[in-house]
Order: structure tokens, then sequence, then C-alpha cells
């Protein structure tokens, strides 16, 4: 029984664009259409792209919090067991729970756990490490980090149709639209 190789499936399409400011313009209008599955891929930051595109930044202060607090409560518990439970000491008549003391140590560590937190979470919500994206099958898009500016529609979008979207994408006046392969 002989294969027979398979066309490569659509990853979505791929729209370059000369400035930050078309990129965020198209942005908006693709949003405004109601495209869900969108990203944007530029050499600097263009301010407001990120909240265009939906994407959430809500998620990483609530993990920093979260490491912080973890952090704070290791320092506590840990001095807690060492100094109340397991080596109970009479240092100068003080009493066990000195937890002034405690202090320096309690935030080193809430420092600590919440940098870790914040280095863990980023790459999480970032997907790194990503040694592969299929947008790098776009002959292109090597110039997303030199002077380009790309608008990503993936077609796992809901309202993601080829020729529609593809047209729809055309009426933003990029350089070009390609379709993208995964």
């Amino acid at each position: 029984m002989a294969q027979t190789a398979s066309a490569p499936a659509l990853y979505g399409l791929l729209a370059e664009f000369d400035s930050g400011t078309a990129l965020l313009e198209a942005a908006r209008r693709v949003s405004g259409a109601g495209y869900t599955k969108t990203d944007g891929f530029s050499p600097l930051p263009v301010h407001g792209l990120a909240e265009t595109l939906g994407f959430n930044e809500h998620k990483i202060p609530g993990i920093i919090l979260a490491g912080g607090i973890t952090g704070l409560l290791t320092g506590y518990g840990l001095q807690y067991w060492t100094q109340v439970i397991a080596y109970p000491e009479n240092i100068g008549g003080r009493p066990t729970l000195s937890w002034v003391s405690w202090i320096p140590p309690m935030f080193e560590l809430t420092v600590l756990f919440a940098a870790t937190a914040a280095v863990i979470g980023m790459l999480s919500l970032n997907g790194l490490p990503a040694p592969y994206h299929p947008v790098f099958n776009a002959p292109r898009f090597k110039f997303a980090s030199q002077d380009k500016f790309f608008l990503l529609i993936e077609a796992a979008d809901p309202k993601f149709k080829l020729d529609e979207t593809r047209a729809f994408l055309a009426s933003l006046q990029p350089r070009e639209v390609v379709a993208v392969e995964e």
C-alpha cells in the first residue's frame, strides 16, 4: 500500500505591515470584526497592541502574589518550626515566638518566591521555550525582528473562512497576505 503525501494543514493567514501604527489600526479592525484567535508580531513594542488583541495581562500579578504569600508563609513556618517546636531556646529571657526578629528572612523568602513565580509564570503563559512556530514558515517573517510588522489570524478562529478572511485582511492595506502552513 503506497502512502500519499498530504498537503500541510493551514495554520492561518499572515498580513505584513510597514509600521506599528498600521499594525495597531489593523488589529483594531480585526478585533472589531470579531476575530478572537489573533496575534501580532513586531520588532519593537506597539503600545495598545496586546490589549487590542485581547491578551489577558491579569494572570501574572496573581501568580506573583501567590508566590510571595507562599514565600512569606514558608519563612514564617520554617522559623516557627525550628525555634518554637523543634529546638526551643531561651535566649536572654525572650519568648520563643519572637516573630519580629523573623521579618528579614520572611521578607527575603517572599521576594525569592515571588521572583521565581514571576519567571516561571511568564515562561509558562508565553508558551516558552518554543523553538518552532508555524509563522516561521512564512517567507518574509524573518523581517519581524528587523523592521516589519505582522498580524496573524489563526485558522482555528470560529469566524475564519479562508477566502473571506483573506479579502478582509487585504482590505486593511497590508504589504502582502500569505497563508501560513503548519
